[in-house]
């Protein structure tokens, strides 16, 4: 597997090589130095371009990268937009290649980079044949810390938590699977993660990230919760899904009062006990049951 210093020669090669190619930036998490260096980082790289049409049409120039082991075109893929997207400013090409190596390699006109050059603070330049990139402040993940929660964020989900957990337990009763596991994972896992992150976050002056999709979670949790936030996920079998269940309603209301605590909100607590029972309730309902209660 070629090293980073081998892949940035050949990004930086192919781009002094080619006139069509004025400048080259690089962002994404290669440039942040919090972030633990592994095999499976992509190379984040951006071609400010004299235009896009040419490298659309004949795509021999990627062959320099190396071999291909499989590529994606995001726009040339979104079917459902693909008449109304503007090639012409910019265009991607994701690249996945033999040894493992992956480069997500944007194409832009200087237009688009006069624009868009330096808003994302994870950013450096890596080549400037025309001195088109203007001056920007060193590499920051500050834009990916977790933010502070207004009293309006944390009244929502944890509103959103509680009621949205009569459906998952309104499916698993109808043995309806597919509706019970996503109704779980789409409305409940986002309070609930909302939640960890905020807790971490005052861990730590608000001053960390908790990455992609909670990707860090597991760093920044003691191993008490972080135990207790793996029994989150479950399997498809109903009796491991009420478990699920009921660990993800502990480590919420625990978070949740000490987010609470920290920032002088309220805990709902009455839609905690009402809903823990109701829970309880469904889950030890007789599948012939002619009510609720």
């Amino acid at each position: 597997m070629r090293n980073e210093q081998e892949m940035l020669d050949i990004v930086l090669n192919t781009a002094r090589e080619d006139e069509r190619i004025r400048a080259v930036y690089m962002n994404g998490s290669r440039t942040n130095s919090n972030v633990p260096k592994d095999i499976f980082q992509d190379f984040d790289i951006v071609y400010v371009v004299t235009d896009t049409a040419s490298f659309i049409k004949d795509k021999t120039w990627i062959n320099a990268f190396g071999e291909l082991r499989m590529m994606q075109e995001p726009k040339k893929n979104d079917v459902n937009r693909a008449m109304n997207v503007d090639f012409t400013k910019s265009y991607a090409f994701l690249m996945l290649f033999t040894d493992g190596n992956r480069i997500d390699l944007t194409i832009e006109t200087k237009e688009v980079t006069f624009d868009a050059y330096g808003i994302d603070k994870l950013t450096i330049p890596l080549l400037d044949k025309d001195n088109l990139l203007p001056a920007i402040p060193s590499p920051t993940d500050l834009d990916y810390h977790v933010k502070k929660p207004t009293k309006g964020e944390y009244d929502h989900f944890t509103n959103e938590f509680w009621w949205c957990s009569q459906n998952v337990a309104k499916g698993i009763w109808r043995d309806e699977l597919p509706y019970a596991k996503q109704m779980y994972e789409y409305t409940m896992r986002e309070p609930l993660d909302n939640m960890v992150s905020w807790w971490i976050g005052m861990q730590h002056d608000f001053e960390i990230s908790t990455g992609k999709l909670g990707k860090y979670l597991k760093a920044y949790l003691p191993e008490s919760y972080w135990k207790m936030y793996k029994e989150t996920y479950s399997n498809s079998d109903y009796t491991n899904i009420w478990e699920s269940i009921f660990a993800t309603c502990e480590l919420f209301r625990t978070l949740s009062q000490e987010v609470a605590e920290h920032f002088n909100f309220t805990y709902p607590i009455d839609d905690d006990r009402n809903m823990t029972n109701y829970l309880k309730r469904v889950r030890n309902l007789p599948s012939n049951a002619k009510g609720i209660y």
